[in-house]
């Protein structure tokens, strides 16, 4: 299937004028941080539950199998879109000189998987939603044991046609689901019925009601449910199965994709400390420079493979790793370290875009979905006459628009070593600001490495907590996190009305 890009242009920042409010986020980059002198007591996270997302796991055992952290390529752009990213509870981006920046994902509970889904057969739909009015919406799944419930490992289906009608069967709006087969309409409240429209070689699953977020809601023989409106209702969605007829079915990307994650580049000095919070893990890149070398865990290396931007690493040899990592290094960890909570923190600001100016070829961006209630990301394609210009950025692996449930900068002193090689300071015992963006909202919180209770009577490390400034710990969305780390000297201000850019200082020194 033809790729949809949906074209975003960043605010060029000569252009516009930056407003101020009182609670200005660049106001935190200039006031120091004070340790806490007395431990954090220890966060619990109960059985079953991933430590790094809030969110139950499909399959307990995998928690039990340390973490990798993976380096992955984000130039050259011949790498994109990257492969594995949507499964990394994880991911940090980080400056590497010369404008370029990279990722490390962090894969733990679950291991990535390419998928081959059916499609709804009409157009995916590729603008974020914006909400104008009530919204009335949810999510289109593929139903794949047949239980009438949208369970963990279950995902959406894309390209599914829906029909709004009031109740006396006129037709008011219509619409399709995205990549992850989300739909929604802004509508006045009232009365209405839904209709999902049944693709070709599928029917509706059973319906089995259970929570109103997990059970399908159409009546199957119809594919039709009424639904009186209040208020915002996310609750309406709808479970399909394939029939024995084969549906059509459509990857973005390839047509299958590849079962790889990456690409995979040389390791950071920022990996040894990232690398010391997650016990046990086993850190995966490619090379290292010298001075690199010597402070990186070294657990897996790859070679390069520069024509697709880096190496591919095939899933089964990364199961491989992890499970022979296990056999060496034990089970023995925790990774408990910050609290997730469905119900947002007080105090934040509308933020419902951030744009990330990092250099003239390297810029991204962020916008909310409210029927994701994440934000999703944008990427530009490096080119130099395409600078600004941003499009939905994919999984290889799915052809899925990746978003986060979290996304969050963080402000650490950059110390150049040579003009291409950064020691970002992440070290044990410190802090720094922060900024959360979650549930549309900007907040101002701060990043920890100081020792909590746990870590103090372990003597193990626990990953990088994130704080309110009473050291209470900040209430993260349960999901997937995007740490972007920047130097003390970037700032964020608003161009316009919840529209915010991040401009990236790049560190004297550095090339």
């Amino acid at each position: 299937m033809k790729k949809s890009f949906v074209y975003i242009c960043l605010l060029l920042l000569t252009a516009c004028q930056s407003t101020q409010l009182e609670t200005q986020v660049p106001t935190l980059v200039t006031q120091p941080v004070a340790a806490s002198s007395t431990p954090l007591p220890r966060i619990i996270i109960p059985k079953g539950i991933n430590p790094l997302t809030g969110l139950p796991v499909t399959d307990p055992a995998l928690l039990k199998i340390p973490a990798l952290l993976v380096s992955i390529s984000h130039f050259p752009a011949t790498g994109r879109p990257q492969a594995g990213l949507s499964f990394a509870p994880f991911v940090y981006e980080f400056y590497i000189t010369e404008g370029a920046t990279r990722f490390l994902a962090v894969f733990y509970g679950a291991f990535p998987s390419p998928e081959i889904l059916p499609t709804g057969g009409c157009k995916i739909r590729s603008d974020p939603f914006v909400k104008t009015q009530t919204i009335l919406g949810d999510r289109v799944w593929l139903d794949a044991n047949n239980n009438g419930l949208f369970d963990t490992d279950e995902a959406g289906l894309p390209g599914v046609c829906l029909n709004l009608f009031d109740v006396r069967g006129n037709l008011l709006q219509q619409t399709t689901t995205d990549t992850n087969g989300y739909y929604g309409f802004n509508i006045q409240p009232g009365k209405y019925i839904v209709e999902f429209v049944k693709p070709t070689g599928m029917q509706f699953t059973q319906n089995k009601p259970g929570s109103v977020h997990q059970d399908n809601a159409p009546d199957p023989s119809t594919g039709r449910v009424e639904a009186d409106i209040t208020s915002d209702t996310l609750s309406l969605d709808a479970g399909l199965i394939p029939t024995t007829n084969s549906p059509p079915s459509a990857n973005p990307t390839t047509n299958p994709p590849f079962p790889q994650i990456g690409p995979i580049r040389s390791g950071r000095l920022i990996y040894g400390y990232i690398g010391n919070y997650f016990q046990n893990s086993c850190l995966i890149y490619a090379f290292a420079s010298p001075e690199e070398q010597v402070r990186i865990p070294q657990c897996y290396m790859v070679f390069h493979q520069l024509a697709g931007g880096g190496y591919m690493l095939d899933i089964s040899e990364m199961v491989k790793v992890a499970q022979a990592n296990q056999k060496d290094k034990g089970s023995d960890f925790d990774y408990t370290s910050n609290l997730y909570t469905d119900t947002p923190p007080t105090g934040g600001v509308p933020a419902s875009n951030l744009n990330v100016y990092i250099a003239y070829q390297n810029q991204s961006g962020w916008v909310y979905d409210p029927l994701y209630q994440a934000y999703l990301r944008y990427v530009d394609t490096s080119d130099y006459d395409q600078a600004g210009i941003l499009h939905a950025d994919i999984d290889r692996l799915t052809g899925r628009q990746l978003h986060f449930e979290n996304v969050i900068i963080l402000f650490a002193k950059h110390k150049v070593i040579s003009p291409t090689n950064l020691d970002i300071h992440l070290d044990p015992g410190k802090t720094g600001n922060a900024i959360l963006l979650r549930d549309g909202q900007m907040f101002n919180i701060k990043w920890s490495t100081v020792p909590n209770s746990y870590e103090e009577s372990s003597g193990l490390r626990s990953p990088i907590q994130f704080l309110n400034s009473d050291d209470s710990p900040a209430a993260l969305k349960p999901g997937h996190t995007w740490i972007l780390v920047v130097t003390p000297d970037s700032t964020v201000e608003e161009k316009s009305a919840a529209s915010w850019t991040l401009t990236f200082s790049q560190p004297p020194g550095a090339k």
